[in-house]
């Protein structure tokens, strides 16, 4: 007598046509699902929040370094020893001083990766560097 084998094979053919049919049901009611809309609530024009004078921290393209006022036009000069003492002096009478890096744009980059580090190691938290719009650039 012959002995019947045990077969091992499973027949997707009907899982894929089930997944064929859902394919087309959700394309064709995915169209039909409306948008919700949200209407926000509306608040008039708010003041906006007051603004702490920035220190700027000017690199020319010598190299020099230089910190002035964000509004004032008279800048100190300073030596790269003296950097990191004046930015903490700064943060001692402003905790929340903000700064800015003013660097010439012909400056080797090094130059201002340098400037950044001496105000990370002066514990400064807000600072960002100054651009120029290329608009405004001739």
């Amino acid at each position: 007598m012959r002995q019947r084998r045990l077969m091992n094979q499973i027949n997707v053919v009907p899982y894929i046509d089930v997944m064929l049919v859902l394919l087309v049901i959700f394309m064709v009611t995915a169209p039909m699902i409306q948008q919700g809309t949200i209407d926000v609530p509306s608040a008039g024009a708010g003041t906006p929040p007051p603004k702490a004078e920035a220190l700027v921290i000017e690199v020319d393209a010598a190299g020099k370094l230089a910190l002035r006022a964000s509004n004032s036009g008279t800048s100190r000069p300073l030596r790269n020893d003296q950097l990191e003492p004046a930015l903490q002096e700064a943060l001692q009478k402003n905790p929340d001083q903000a700064f800015l890096v003013a660097a010439n744009s012909k400056l080797d980059y090094q130059k201002v990766i340098d400037v950044l580090e001496v105000a990370r190691g002066a514990g400064v938290r807000k600072i960002s560097l100054v651009t120029q719009s290329s608009t405004s650039q001739k």
